[in-house]
């Protein structure tokens, strides 16, 4: 109903659709994850990569800056 009182909002759904359809097709891989474990770790990684994308950032770089702060881990050097 916001829609009907603010102008500037969206009747269309789709860009949240959208946002959501890789996760959508990809959740049926996730059920031959090796343990509940793996498709956790999965699931975490994906949503780093869709926060970045959310946000206009690149990826790799996203997920390797939050990575590299994690006390006692190093990453190693990879390419651009």
């Amino acid at each position: 109903m916001n829609y009907l009182l603010d102008g500037n909002c969206s009747i269309s759904n789709n860009l949240a659709e959208n946002i959501i359809r890789p996760f959508t097709i990809g959740w049926k891989n996730w059920l031959f994850s090796e343990s509940p474990k793996g498709a956790e770790a999965s699931a975490g990684i994906y949503t780093l990569i869709e926060t970045a994308k959310a946000n206009g950032l690149n990826p790799w770089k996203y997920i390797k800056f939050i990575l590299s702060d994690i006390p006692g881990t190093s990453l190693l050097e990879y390419p651009e």
